[in-house]
This record gives structure tokens, C-alpha cells and sequence, in this order.
């Protein structure tokens, strides 16, 4: 197929689109369908069906629409009203009050069972209305499991733009002039990345999409492949023309089964229009993708375990250099990139790297997607400026901590990161705030905790993650993560001394400084942030157990 075909397929889906006078997206996201949204879906394709409206509704199945908590949820377009926790039983009202009566049922209005008066329009809501979505402007609105659907919102006309007005070079420079950066994790510029692939000469590279998204707490890369796996399939692509790669891998964990049936399906149909495989839309460039499934190994999201584990090779780290850019799969040049970033990639070609890079901070540009879960009142997948700070995040768009509690802390970054207190609710959501607070960024992953919260049980739970994961590989990492769980045992069962505090204190430098990759590196963060802004809490079980102890021997 040429980039004509491509044009005219997207004028047929929006002719076809706009003989509806709605479109009612059911969230058929893994956190919906686990509440039963499948079965809603199927009740209202019946309940148009019996009616005679299909002709004039469009049901269909859509991706996370962001309030997981609140699930099932329905949304109708155009009027942005979304329904929550709907059952089968539900159907036959939202039917006949919303789509035939044009009145809206308040009582199952998104939040309507805490807020005052939920809105009809969703979207002016502040859970919506604070965020700017790029990564997930179609998540929630689309079938993900139609192309059409995809090429009809702009779909795939970045790769357009970039085979037929653009050179690599030229492409590269736009990505370097957005200041995006990695969202994986590190936050490294990704048109420096790109540029280091491109300038290295190579009869074979590779572009590999990182889906191995580990972090507690952690769905934001899952979302997007589950909601929108055509964004990323348009990213790699514009990536393997950039740096000149033929060959595209997705490395996406088993554990996500619906994201890599879908991701498989978006191959499939993307090959079937030509879009993958030998001269891309009749251009000289050709890139083809598969999938491979990770077994779990939450280090396999480290760059150089993750090439390992696709060459049929045990999942551990090597020392760099070199780096995988110039010797990384199968000791080919290979950009590795996380579907986040990938995901970003369409709209910067698009609408250009200067407008995004006016978006966020003069350091940390552009958006980031967070999963905000924990002791929040509404947990999901929220996409926010870079530069939000996290009193607004908590508190604006997540609705506050509830049943009445007080907020302690925001673990971020996952058990790489570190847990911000109360009295840094203002910081800034950006990479060189958070790194200055003792924490990280890291892939998105946002942990609320109130009151309640004990944080050097806190601290034990990542050590212990972070211990079963360890690869074993290198001494600092295997044993030191170990030595340090056992210390916090000792200190939450009671048994702690002064002297184990210290050692707590000693021993994760030394982790930190000598072990081989970045699990080992980070693995004391949230240890190190709890000790530094909660230290009382461990002091005060220490002197609980000198009383006990004192008291024993009187």
C-alpha cells in the first residue's frame, strides 16, 4: 500500500464515523475488564442491537480512560460524559436517558458518589481538567484493536511525514529540539540516544521497544500498549528510520497478556497495509517488528539484561561500555527506547519538537504519565505537564487522601525511588527536583501514603522486591540487598539496636556505589528517603526495643 491508499482509508473510516450520532467507548483496559466491563460491552451492543439503533450508535471497546477505581466505566461522545461502575443492569437507563431522552443519569455521573455535583462533561472534572494528554490523547476514545480507528485520529502520518519530508538527520533533530527524554527511568535525552545509534555504521541495527514495566504500584506502559499499541507501532518505526534500522523488537512482560494481544494484533494489521515490512508505504524503507515475552525478571528492564534475555540468554546486566548503541543486539547497534517514549514520538514529528519542548520545565520537558495508586481517593492513570507540583497531583486530580486521613508521603519511582514527606508536597514533578529530594522519577509509578503508613515497613517491602529480584550477579548487589532486608526485619519485628541503624546507614553506600547495574544502585533509595525524612520512626522502634530489653533485666 502506498501513502495515497493510506489517505483514502482514512477518508472512508471518517465518512464512516460520521454517519453515528454517538460513539459509546467501554473501557475494556485490564483494571475494567477485571471489574466486569466485558460483560457490560456485550450487554450494550445487545441492548443497540434489540433497539435498531446500530445504524446510528457505535459501541466499542476502548482503552484505560484513566479513573481505574471507578470501573466499569462508559463514555459517550461527543458529549464526554462518562458513566462509572456500570452493570449490565444499568444498560437499558443509560440507553434510554442519555442516548434517546438526552438526560443524563447524575447518580451514575463519574464521582457522583463524592463529588457535590459531578459534571455531564467529564472533562471538567479536575481529575481531567489539570492534564494534558500527548502519550494518551486516544487512550479511552478508540478501539485499539481497529486500525482504522488509529489511522482516523491522524494515525500513522507521522511516519508519513518523516519517510517522504523528512531525512533521518533531519527527524533526529527534531526529537534532539523537543528535549524529550527517556521515560523509562534514567531520563536521558532521547535525540542524543538516537543520534549515537544513527552515527554508527553497521550492515544490521535495531530498535527495541523496553515493555518490561516491573515497578509496584507501576500500569502506565501496559495502558498504553493495551490502549493505543498503533502509537507505539508508529514510533518504532519513525525510530528505525531515524537511526537506520531494519528490524524492530518489543520486549513485553508475559504477565500483560491483553497488552501483547493486542500489540501482536497492531503488527498484523499493519503488515496487512503495508505500513510494516518492505518499502513502507511505497518508500525505500523497510522495518519489520516482533514481540518477544519477558518471564517477570523485574532486571530485565535494565538495557543491557533485557538484550540478553531477547538472545535467548540468562536476563543479567554486563558492564558498560560499550553501550548498547554501539554494541547491543546480537553486538549490533541498537536503540532501546520504553513504549512511553515511543508513544510520544508521533505527535513531536507531527506538531514539532519546538512545541513540545515549550511544554514543562526548561530541564524536563514535555508531559509524563504517573499511575497514582496507594492510599489516594481516585488511583488510575493520570498525564500531567512536567513541573505539576505534587500537592496538585495528590490533591487536585487524585481528590486527597481519604476517609478523613492525613497524607505522609508519595513514594515515586517504584523501588528504585524514594518517599517524599508532607512538608515537600510543593516540589515539582520533575527529574532534578525529585533527584534532589533523595528520589527519582524513574518510570511513573506514584505510591500515596497517609497516617497510617509505617515507614520503615515501607522501606522493608521495596528491600524485599528489590532482594527477590536481584539477578545475583554481582556481590554488592546479591548480598548486600539481602544483609539490609534482614536489618530491617530486625528493626520492625523489635529486635533493632542502635548499631543496626548504623550499619543500615553504612551498608546501603555501599550497595549503592558497587553494585553493576541500576537495581543494585537504587535498590537502597527508598531506605536511604525514609531514614532521612522519617528517622524517628525508626529511632523509636529501636528505643522500644531498649525498654523491652531494659525492663527484661530489671
Amino acid at each position: 500500500m502506498n501513502r495515497q491508499e493510506l489517505r483514502t482509508i482514512a477518508d472512508q473510516a471518517k465518512t464512516k464515523q460520521a454517519q453515528y450520532k454517538h460513539k459509546v467507548c467501554v473501557c475494556c483496559g485490564a483494571g475494567c475488564i477485571s471489574s466486569g466491563s466485558q460483560a457490560v460491552l456485550e450487554k450494550l451492543q445487545e441492548e443497540i442491537k434489540t433497539r435498531g439503533m446500530e445504524n446510528e450508535i457505535e459501541v466499542v471497546p476502548s482503552g484505560c480512560m484513566g479513573p481505574c477505581n471507578q470501573g466499569p466505566l462508559v463514555k459517550i461522545q461527543p458529549d464526554q460524559t462518562i458513566y462509572q461502575r456500570v452493570t449490565c443492569e444499568n444498560i437499558a437507563q443509560v440507553v434510554q436517558s442519555q442516548l434517546i431522552e438526552k438526560r443524563p443519569i447524575e447518580e451514575l455521573l463519574l464521582f457522583a458518589d463524592s463529588r457535590p455535583k459531578p459534571f455531564v462533561n467529564a472533562m471538567e472534572d479536575p481529575f481531567y481538567k489539570k492534564q494534558l494528554k500527548i502519550v494518551l490523547e486516544n487512550c479511552g476514545d478508540i478501539n485499539p484493536e481497529v486500525i482504522e480507528d488509529y489511522i482516523v485520529c491522524d494515525g500513522y502520518k507521522a511516519l508519513d511525514k518523516a519517510l517522504f519530508q523528512m531525512s533521518p538527520e533531519e527527524v533526529i533533530a527534531e526529537i534532539k529540539q523537543s528535549r524529550l527524554r527517556g521515560r523509562g527511568g534514567a531520563g536521558f535525552p532521547t535525540g542524543i540516544k538516537w543520534e549515537t545509534v544513527h552515527k554508527y555504521v553497521a550492515d544490521q541495527k535495531y530498535v527495541i521497544c523496553n515493555g518490561d514495566e516491573g515497578d509496584p504500584g507501576a500500569f502506565m506502559d501496559r495502558s498504553v500498549l493495551e490502549g493505543n499499541p498503533h502509537r507505539v507501532l508508529e514510533g518504532m518505526a519513525i525510530a528505525g528510520y531515524a537511526v537506520g534500522a531494519s528490524k524492530g523488537y518489543a520486549y513485553i512482560r508475559g504477565e500483560y497478556p491483553l497488552a501483547i494481544k493486542r500489540f501482536e494484533l497492531a503488527i498484523k494489521q499493519a503488515r496487512k497495509l503495508g505500513i510494516l515490512g518492505v518499502n513502507i508505504l511505497g518508500s525505500p524503507f523497510s522495518f519489520d517488528v516482533e514481540v518477544r515475552i519477558g518471564a517477570g525478571a523485574f532486571v530485565c528492564g535494565e538495557e543491557t539484561a533485557l538484550v540478553a534475555s531477547i538472545e535467548g540468554k540468562r536476563g543479567t546486566p554486563r558492564p558498560r561500555p560499550p553501550f548498547p548503541a554501539e554494541s547491543g543486539l546480537w553486538n549490533k547497534p541498537t536503540l532501546i527506547n520504553n513504549v512511553e517514549t515511543l508513544a510520544s514520538i508521533a505527535p513531536i514529528i507531527n506538531r514539532g519538537g519546538q512545541w513540545y519542548g515549550e511544554i514543562g520545565t526548561p530541564k524536563s520537558a514535555g508531559t509524563k504519565v504517573l499511575a497514582l495508586a496507594g492510599k489516594i481517593k481516585y488511583s488510575g492513570l493520570i498525564e500531567v505537564p512536567m513541573g505539576m507540583t505534587l500537592r496538585e497531583i495528590v490533591f487536585d486530580i487524585g481528590g486527597g487522601v481519604p476517609d478523613g486521613k492525613e497524607f505522609k508521603a508519595a513514594q515515586t519511582g517504584g523501588p528504585s525511588g524514594g518517599c517524599i514527606p508532607k512538608e515537600h508536597l510543593d516540589v515539582k514533578v520533575d527529574y532534578e527536583s525529585l533527584v534532589s529530594l533523595g528520589s527519582i522519577m524513574g518510570s511513573g509509578g506514584l505510591i500515596i501514603m497517609d497516617e497510617t503508613s509505617n515507614m520503615v515497613d515501607v522501606a522493608r517491602f521495596f528491600m524485599e522486591f528489590c532482594m527477590d529480584e536481584s539477578c545475583g550477579k554481582c556481590v554488592p548487589c546479591r548480598v548486600g540487598t539481602k544483609m539490609l532486608y534482614d536489618l530491617l526485619c530486625k528493626v520492625c519485628n523489635g529486635q533493632g539496636t542502635r548499631k543496626d541503624l548504623d550499619m543500615l546507614e553504612e551498608l546501603a553506600i555501599y550497595v549503592k556505589e558497587a553494585s553493576l547495574c541500576g537495581l543494585g544502585m537504587s535498590a537502597p533509595n527508598p531506605l536511604v528517603s525514609t531514614l532521612r525524612y522519617f528517622k524517628s520512626e525508626y529511632e523509636q522502634q529501636i528505643t522500644k526495643n531498649a525498654a523491652v530489653q531494659g525492663g527484661t533485666h530489671g
